[in-house]
């Protein structure tokens, strides 16, 4: 039996892992597919941070996936015919969209199974992704200098350097705090 899911798979993770083991006891040979960048942005509004052809040799070396098929278009019926699926395993996300629906008219229409798996609570890649700006340096900068913009009353349309700003004596901005260094940079 054939076993299929779909997803993109950005930042790969235990919650990832399960559900391809999961979909491993459930046939015998489990098939991915890898939504592409352009897939992914038609309905959220963020590329992926790991592009597309990495996605797919990270779940290639996965001992519990058999075949990694990318998907250019937003719809799933072309993969389950080309794979001849006999099980589509989707999220608890799954909803009344055309895409969704078609997908679910056709497996129904051969006989087919749908599984629908609840997701890990343990992680998720927008979790991640969320916790790593959480603790970048660079939030800290970023929220300093939107507090010096908000201080400085800047109106939309205005350029930062329109304003009086501190630059170092090559002209370059300084970081609030920071001294010049020595040396080239």
């Amino acid at each position: 039996m054939i076993v299929y899911t779909v997803g993109t798979f950005d930042l790969l993770h235990v919650g990832h892992l399960a559900l391809l083991e999961y979909c491993a006891t459930l046939g015998d040979t489990v098939a991915v597919g890898v939504a592409s960048d352009r897939v992914v942005n038609s309905y959220k509004p963020n590329v992926p941070v790991i592009p597309l052809d990495q996605r797919e040799e990270m779940l290639k070396a996965l001992r519990c996936v058999d075949i990694v098929r990318p998907y250019h278009e937003l719809e799933y019926v072309s993969g389950c015919k080309a794979l001849n699926v006999d099980i589509f395993v989707i999220g608890e996300d799954w909803d009344n969209k055309p895409h969704n629906i078609a997908v679910e008219s056709y497996l129904k229409s051969e006989g087919k199974k749908i599984i629908q798996v609840l997701y890990n609570p343990r992680t998720s890649s927008t979790r991640i992704k969320q916790n790593t700006i959480d603790q970048s340096p660079i939030k800290n900068y970023i929220e300093q200098a939107n507090g010096i913009v908000r201080r400085r009353n800047i109106e939309p349309g205005h350029e930062l350097n329109d304003y009086p700003s501190r630059t170092s004596s090559h002209g370059r901005m300084q970081r609030p705090g920071t001294t010049k260094a020595a040396g080239p940079y």
